[in-house]
């Protein structure tokens, strides 16, 4: 059996087999070369975004490799268009659950606040405490460093400084806690 030259289309369901019985990735790779651009076509479709749909389509060929290896596959255009789009689907479930938890995270105002009770370094004053606070700050890595003066000392919000620096705000509450906890170590070494 011929396996070169996608534009012959061997039997889709030979190609399957044989690759089911030896295992050989370029017999899959004739497949992939086939039905590439129709992958692609459906995640475009459902993705609307070109470099996501082009990350998709390699998704979803990994995923081939180990799916038609155990799979019972009776016509295999078919079942690999309700495969990419299965996959599709999923990654915007996936995508929208994410931006809902981002929400829902960033208008939580408790999720927001810090504690009262918690007293922290740059919560303090005095001419000692400035000078302390100062270098340690500018000991900190660049991110915290940054959100620190950005939440503190300038009063920005977290969503601010994220807008501002191109962050999540996952992530700036991440550099603005770590940055808190360095910073109190950084003090007690000091005092």
């Amino acid at each position: 059996m011929k396996i070169t030259g996608h534009k012959n289309h061997t039997n889709d369901e030979l190609l399957v087999d044989k690759y089911r019985n030896t295992g050989n990735i370029s017999v899959l790779g004739v497949l992939y070369e086939r039905y590439m651009p129709l992958v692609y076509g459906v995640c475009l479709k459902y993705l609307k975004n070109r470099d996501e749909a082009k990350d998709a389509v390699i998704e979803i060929f990994e995923k081939l490799v180990i799916e038609l290896a155990t799979k019972d596959i009776e016509k295999f255009r078919p079942w690999l268009y309700v495969v990419a789009k299965n996959h599709c689907l999923m990654k915007l479930r996936k995508m929208r659950n994410e931006h809902s938890m981002e929400k829902i995270y960033i208008n939580d105002a408790i999720v927001f606040m810090e504690s009262e009770e918690e007293m922290h370094p740059l919560d303090e004053s005095g001419p000692d405490m400035n000078e302390l606070l100062k270098e340690c700050i500018e000991k900190l890595k660049d991110e915290q460093k940054n959100c620190i003066q950005l939440f503190y000392l300038e009063h920005k919000s977290y969503l601010t400084i994220a807008e501002l620096l191109g962050l999540e705000v996952k992530k700036v509450k991440s550099f603005i806690q770590n940055g808190k906890r360095n910073l109190k170590n950084c003090i007690e070494e000091k005092k």
